[in-house]
């Protein structure tokens, strides 16, 4: 993540794909889960899924995919992949 900004992240968890943005401090964080395991969701898909939570992706980034584990510190643990993208408010262009 390049200076101070938002993050969002995206996972597999307990068979569904859930894309949410972290907001230290904030009770609840929004999210989005799709109904699925298969296939990983598109870029559209998580462009959409952003703008649903009133974000987007921030100008010139891209996902990264980072790799770990089900259970910390165990290498026979199962893989678990999480995708992050740093995000900003989604930009409203209305009437003045």
């Amino acid at each position: 993540m390049s200076g101070p900004g938002l993050r969002a992240q995206m996972a597999n968890s307990r068979g569904l794909w859930r894309v949410y943005v972290v907001l230290f401090g904030a009770a609840e964080w929004p999210a989005f889960e799709w109904e699925r395991a298969e296939p990983v969701p598109t870029l559209a898909e998580r462009a959409q899924a952003l703008a649903r939570l009133g974000y987007q992706i921030a100008p010139g980034c891209c996902w990264e995919w980072i790799e770990d584990s089900e259970v910390l510190g165990d290498p026979a643990s199962p893989v678990v992949l999480i995708a992050a993208v740093d995000v900003q408010p989604l930009t409203v262009w209305g009437p003045e």
